[in-house]
């Protein structure tokens, strides 16, 4: 069973609590707070006090509190009378005033006797009255100019001459501004008319100075332009006159390079020219010397010929006829020549061998001549048996060869330059074709030359060889007439 508090106990305790909640309530009620903005005037049974930035305990009934304002207080001030200044004009002047209470415990308490109990509008009427007190004052001591010209100095003037009455009221002004100054008279339009005109006339004589400085200067630079000008005039008459001199004279070397170029053109034509007939006898000369040798090779091949011609008689007699015979003599030789060699050997040795292979060498030279002998006697035999249309045949089959080799050296030449002069049918490349026919035609010459013979007696005795091959009686084996 747990213990239980008597409901007594708990209303005693809640009574107790209320009271206290309501003695706060009361000490929060009878504690006042100044703010920063705001001074605390006590007053009462314990004297005056003033409360700033902090708080106290006002005892009712005893004692009481009223709230001062420290805040800073503007206002315009601006007489409704016009002002005279020391020239005896009259002038409107609006200002604006920045007045507040100072933060010292003093001023507090004088700003208190003042204006606690007054409304702010009624506490700045009572200011403004003695700042425009002030004012007119200062106004009636001032020009106009000086009023216009040096508002600070009014202002300054404004502060220092209403500080001791300001501070009998426990206020300072922290500053006075002047807005605007008027007249119904224009003097002050009228005041910057000389001014203007000064400024004007400052500013006319300025333009012309710079109309004149500019006229100045444009004289000079269409002055320093036309000198420029003829200076260029003169340096592009003289480029001209260079140009042209260069032009005469790059003409006149072309002139000169062209005549050069026509007489070397003619000398190179001349010396191909020259050129061309030393090279026409060269080819003449190796035309001839080439003939020679083609003429030489083909007695070498008619030879060889011939001599292949009788090898192959010859061979051809001692395989049917002789070389059965050959071969049975040559065998009993051989066995006795064995026999005898045996013998030879075995009693002279190498001396035997020696003399054995002279005389074989000696039987191989012998047979060599023989044949050649014969073979030289069957060439001669057939060249007899030649008639008129062999030798024809002959020399007309080798005119091609010389020809041929008549133009066999223009063919190791890579390039031929022909320069024609327009002489007819001798200019050009009929010239090459032309000394070529003319080569041609001294092959009977050649001819001549080399065998002593002429061409018209050749042909008489070819004449007389086929006359004679055409007798009776002059047939083959068979009685058959021979070839024309």
């Amino acid at each position: 069973m747990g213990f239980q508090i008597p409901p007594e106990v708990l209303v005693l305790a809640g009574l107790c609590i209320l009271v206290i909640l309501f003695s706060f309530a009361a000490f929060a009620k009878l504690y006042r707070k100044a703010g920063p903005h705001e001074a605390l005037v006590v007053y009462g049974f314990r004297g005056m006090r003033i409360i700033k930035g902090k708080g106290t305990v006002i005892i009712p009934m005893i004692e009481n509190a009223r709230e001062l304002s420290l805040e800073l207080m503007s206002f315009d001030v601006a007489p409704k009378q016009d002002l005279y200044t020391k020239q005896g004009v009259a002038v409107t002047v609006e200002a604006v005033a920045q007045i507040k209470v100072k933060s010292d415990t003093e001023s507090i308490m004088t700003a208190s006797e003042q204006f606690l109990t007054k409304t702010p509008i009624e506490r700045e009427g009572l200011i403004r009255l003695v700042m425009e007190g002030h004012l007119r004052g200062i106004i009636g001591q001032l020009t106009v100019e000086e009023i216009v010209k040096q508002p600070e100095m009014v202002s300054d003037r404004m502060r220092s001459t209403c500080a001791e009455d300001m501070n009998k009221m426990g206020l300072e002004v922290i500053s006075f501004t002047i807005k605007e100054v008027r007249d119904q008279n224009e003097y002050i339009t009228n005041m910057g008319r000389p001014d203007i005109a000064r400024i004007k006339r400052d500013a006319d004589v300025a333009t012309a100075e710079a109309e004149r400085d500019t006229a100045m200067k444009r004289a000079i630079a269409q002055r320093e332009a036309a000198v420029a000008k003829a200076q260029a005039d003169q340096e592009r008459v003289l480029a001209e006159t260079l140009s042209l001199a260069k032009q005469s004279e790059a003409q006149r070397d072309l002139e000169v390079k062209k005549a050069e170029f026509a007489e070397m053109v003619k000398r190179q034509q001349a010396t191909a020219d020259k050129s061309y007939e030393i090279q026409t006898n060269i080819m003449q000369q190796q035309l001839v010397v080439e003939s020679v040798k083609v003429q030489k090779a083909e007695k070498e091949q008619q030879v060889l010929v011939q001599e292949a011609e009788i090898a192959r008689r010859e061979k051809e007699l001692i395989a049917t006829v002789l070389k059965p015979a050959e071969i049975e003599r040559q065998r009993i030789e051989t066995l006795a020549g064995a026999e005898k060699q045996r013998l030879i050997l075995e009693a002279e040795g190498k001396a035997t061998n020696i003399r054995d292979q002279g005389e074989a060498e000696a039987e191989i030279i012998f047979k060599k001549g023989e044949a050649e002998a014969k073979a030289m006697n069957v060439k001669a035999e057939a060249f007899q048996e030649y008639n008129q249309a062999a030798v024809i045949d002959k020399l007309i089959s080798g005119l091609p060869e010389i020809v041929r080799a008549l133009a066999a050296p223009l063919a190791q030449v890579d390039r031929i330059t022909v320069v024609s002069t327009g002489d007819g049918h001798s200019a050009g490349v009929n010239k090459i074709t032309g000394d070529i026919t003319q080569m041609a035609a001294q092959v009977p010459a050649l001819f001549e030359a080399l065998s002593g013979m002429s061409v018209h007696d050749l042909m008489s005795k070819v004449r007389s060889i086929g006359d004679k091959s055409s007798k009776p009686g002059d047939g083959d084996s068979n009685g058959t007439p021979a070839e024309q």
